[in-house]
C-alpha cells in the first residue's frame, strides 16, 4: 500500500481524490500546511505529494520548495484552479511530475500513479542478513560542505549592519551582484516613521525614495521616486508581487514602462515584511546581458522578505533610541531633579540638576551613583524597587549642598508589561523654598485681610451698641428721675450687655482650639432646650416663638463640650428664628443615621422662604450675612464648634417657597 499526503485547505479536494483512488492500493493523509507534515516527509513515510495551489504567484513555488526540502527525492503531483506559463514552467524545473487541472478525474489521476511509481521505486530495502545484514537507503542530493559554509559565511557579512538598514542594504546588494552577477540595482524605500510613531512605517507619506544603489549615479537618484499610487510602486504595493518590464502588465501601463525605461531596468521585486510593503528592489539585466530564472527570483524575493524584516527591526530600534534620547533630554533640562536608578541599583539616569543636588564640589565624578544619595533617600528608593509601591511625596531639607533649601520629592516605580517587580525606580526631587515661603506670605496676608475685616465688623458692630447707651448717658442728668427713662435705660442696658456678650462670646469660641477628646456627656435633647431659651433672648421678634420638637423619642448623648455645643446650637436656632421674625416657629428633628453608622442627625427647620442657592452656599463664611446687623459669624462659629466635635453641617439648597433646613451630624456616645 502506498501513502499519499495531499495538502489542500479545499476539504472536497480531498474528498474527491479519496473517491476516485482504490483505497487497497492507497492510504490517505491530509493536511492543509506541509508544516504539519514536515516529520512524515523527513522520515520517509509519505510515497507521493498531491499538492492543491494556484500556479500565479511565487507562492505556489515555495510551497514546492518546502515539499522538496524536506523529502527531495519524493514526487510531487499539482492540482491548479488557475496557473500561468511562467509559474507553470517554473513547477516542472523545480520536480513537480505533472501539473493537473480542476476538478480531479479519476481515470488520468490513476494512470499517473500506477506509471509514477515503478520509475521512482524506492530501493531503501533491509535484509536480515545476520551481522552482515546491509541496509541500503534512498540517497539524497549531495551537498558540498564547504561550498555551503562559504556561502553562509559571505551572507553573513550582512549581520555586521544589522541595525543600519543603509549600510545592510549596500552589502546585500554587493553579495548579489558577487553571486548571480547583477548590473545595476535601485533599492527604494518609504519613510519611516518619526518620533513616538504607532508603527515603523510614516503612514502619511506616499513615495518610495532611494536607500542605496549600485550602478547608479546617486546624484540622479535624489530627484526620482516611486509613487505608491501608480507605476512601479502602485502595482507591486497592490499586488505584492514580482514585475518584469517584458510582462503585459508594464506594456498595459505608460508609467510603469516609462519608469523601468527611466532607471534601465527588467525586474521589480517588493521588499515586504509580512504585513506591508517597506520598498521595492529594481535592477537590470546580469552583467552577461542574461536574463533571470523564475526560480532565481523567487529566491530574490524570499530573501527579500527576510531583509524587509532586518529594515523592520531597525527602524523599531532606530526609533526606540530617538524616543529614549528625546526623553533623556527632557528630563536633563527639567529645573528639578530627576535620578534612574535600576533594580541592582545601578544609576541609569541622572540629570544636571541631581548631579548639582547631591554631588558636593570635591566630588569630581563623570556620574551620579546610588552611593551618592543621602542614606534616607536611598532608603526609600531601594524601598520602591523591592515593594513595586510609590512613595507619597514628602518634604526634604537635610540637603549638605542647599542647606536652608526645602525639596519636595517623589519615588515612582517603573515595571514592564512581563515583569513581576520593579525594574527601577524615578526619584524627582524639586526644589519648593520658594513656593513655601510664597505660601506663607499668602497666609499671612490672609491672615491680615481677616483681621482687618475683623476689626471693622467688631467696630461697627460695637459702634451700633454703644449708639443707644450714649444717648441715654447724655439724657441721664435731666431725666433720671423720670419712671418712663429709667425703664427705657433698664432695657437699652440689657439689650448692650446681652449684644455684647453674644459678641464676646463668637470670639471666644471662634479663637479656641480643643486639644485631645471630650469625655464630658451631653444629653442632646436638653441641650436644645436650653440652646433654644438662649436664642430666644438675643431674638428682637415680639411674638413669642414656638419649638417643635420631638424630644421623648430617645435619650440620645453626645460626647463633648456643653456649653461650645449649646452655643452653636444656640446661633443656629437663632437663624431660624430670624428667617421669620413675624411667625418664629422653628421645627428640631432627631434621628439616627439610616445607614447604621453610630451618628445622631439634627434637622433644623424654620418658618421662613428658605435659602438663596448663593446664601446656602456661603452662608458658613466668615463675616457673611443677609441682614444689616450682626457680625455674621454665627454660622462660622458654629460650624467650628461641631467640626471640633467630629461633627458635620450641611445646607441644602431648598426649592422656592420651602423653609430653610440646617442638618447637624454628631457622632453618638459609644
Amino acid at each position: 500500500m502506498r501513502t499519499l499526503l495531499v495538502i489542500t485547505r479545499q476539504a472536497s479536494l480531498a474528498h474527491a481524490v479519496q473517491t476516485v483512488l482504490d483505497p487497497v492500493k492507497f492510504q490517505l493523509i491530509t493536511k492543509e500546511a506541509i508544516g504539519e507534515a514536515e516529520f512524515l516527509l523527513s522520515r520517509g513515510a509519505i510515497d507521493a505529494v498531491i499538492l492543491d495551489a494556484e500556479l500565479t504567484d511565487a507562492r505556489a513555488i515555495r510551497l514546492i520548495e518546502e515539499v522538496k526540502s524536506f523529502a527531495p527525492g519524493c514526487p510531487i503531483l499539482m492540482y491548479a484552479g488557475e496557473k500561468q506559463w511562467e509559474w507553470e514552467e517554473d513547477a516542472y524545473l523545480l520536480g513537480v511530475e505533472h501539473v493537473l487541472g480542476k476538478p480531479v478525474r479519476g481515470r488520468l489521476l490513476n494512470v499517473l500513479l500506477d506509471r509514477l511509481f515503478p520509475r521512482h521505486e524506492s530501493p531503501a530495502t533491509i535484509v536480515p542478513a545476520g551481522p552482515a545484514a546491509i541496509e541500503t537507503v534512498s540517497l539524497r542530493p549531495y551537498v558540498d560542505p564547504v561550498r555551503a559554509l562559504e556561502a553562509l559565511r559571505r551572507f553573513s557579512g550582512v549581520l555586521t549592519h544589522s541595525l543600519d538598514a543603509a549600510a545592510l542594504l549596500k552589502q546585500f546588494l554587493l553579495l548579489l551582484r558577487e553571486i548571480i552577477g547583477v548590473n545595476r540595482a535601485v533599492i527604494f524605500l518609504r519613510k519611516p516613521s518619526g518620533l513616538l510613531g504607532d508603527g515603523p512605517l510614516a503612514q502619511d507619506d506616499r513615495w518610495l525614495r532611494s536607500a542605496c544603489a549600485i550602478g547608479h549615479d546617486q546624484s540622479v537618484l535624489q530627484h526620482f521616486a516611486l509613487s505608491l499610487g501608480a507605476g512601479i510602486g502602485g502595482y507591486l504595493h497592490r499586488q505584492g508581487r514580482i514585475l518584469r518590464a517584458s510582462s503585459s502588465e508594464a506594456h498595459n501601463s505608460r508609467e510603469i514602462s516609462r519608469e523601468f525605461q527611466l532607471l534601465g531596468a527588467q525586474v521589480a521585486i517588493p521588499i515586504l515584511d509580512r504585513e506591508s510593503l517597506l520598498g521595492v528592489v529594481v535592477f537590470d539585466e546580469r552583467l552577461t546581458g542574461e536574463s533571470y530564472a523564475n526560480e532565481e527570483l523567487a529566491l530574490i524575493f524570499h530573501m527579500l522578505e527576510e531583509v524587509g524584516l532586518a529594515i523592520r527591526n531597525t527602524w523599531l530600534h532606530d526609533q526606540l533610541v530617538g524616543n529614549h534620547d528625546m526623553i533623556a533630554d527632557i528630563l536633563g533640562h527639567l529645573g528639578s531633579g530627576c535620578v534612574v536608578i535600576g533594580a541592582n541599583l545601578n544609576t541609569l539616569h541622572a540629570n544636571i540638576a541631581a548631579c548639582e543636588y547631591f554631588l558636593t564640589e570635591n566630588q569630581h565624578k563623570a556620574r551620579l551613583e546610588f552611593s551618592d544619595l543621602p542614606q534616607e533617600l536611598g532608603s526609600r528608593v531601594f524601598t520602591v524597587i523591592k515593594s513595586g509601591e510609590a512613595s507619597p511625596p514628602f518634604r526634604y531639607d537635610k540637603l549638605s549642598n542647599a542647606a536652608g533649601r526645602v525639596f519636595r520629592v517623589s519615588i515612582l516605580p517603573f515595571r514592564t508589561a512581563s515583569s513581576t517587580g520593579s525594574n527601577a525606580a524615578l526619584l524627582i526631587i524639586e526644589d519648593v523654598t520658594e513656593h513655601e515661603r510664597a505660601q506663607r506670605l499668602e497666609i499671612e496676608a490672609s491672615n491680615l485681610r481677616l483681621v482687618k475685616s475683623m476689626a471693622e465688623h467688631l467696630a461697627h458692630e460695637i459702634g451700633n451698641s454703644l449708639v443707644p447707651l450714649s444717648t441715654h448717658q447724655q439724657l441721664l442728668k435731666e431725666s433720671i428721675t423720670d419712671p418712663e427713662f429709667q425703664e427705657s435705660l433698664s432695657a437699652v442696658l440689657a439689650a448692650g450687655v446681652k449684644r455684647i456678650s453674644r459678641l464676646s462670646n463668637q470670639m471666644v469660641f471662634l479663637a479656641r482650639e480643643w486639644q485631645g477628646e471630650f469625655r464630658e456627656s451631653v444629653q442632646i435633647s436638653d441641650l436644645i432646650v436650653e440652646a433654644f431659651h438662649e436664642a430666644h433672648t438675643f431674638h428682637p421678634g415680639k411674638k413669642l416663638a414656638q419649638l417643635q420638637f420631638n424630644k421623648d423619642i430617645s435619650p440620645w448623648k453626645v460626647t463633648g463640650d456643653h456649653k461650645a455645643l449649646r452655643h452653636a446650637f444656640s446661633e443656629i436656632i437663632l437663624n431660624a428664628l430670624q428667617a421669620n421674625p413675624e411667625d418664629p416657629n422653628v421645627a428640631v428633628h432627631l434621628s439616627e443615621n439610616p445607614a447604621g453608622v453610630p451618628e445622631l442627625q439634627v434637622e433644623v427647620r424654620d418658618s421662613g422662604t428658605g435659602f438663596e442657592p448663593e446664601a446656602a452656599q456661603r452662608a458658613p463664611e466668615p463675616f457673611f450675612s443677609t441682614r444689616t446687623v450682626g457680625l455674621g459669624l454665627g454660622l462660622t462659629v458654629s460650624r467650628k464648634i461641631i467640626e471640633s466635635h467630629h461633627g458635620k453641617i450641611e445646607i441644602p439648597t431648598p426649592r422656592k417657597g420651602e423653609p430653610g433646613v440646617v442638618r447637624i451630624s454628631l457622632p453618638l456616645q459609644n
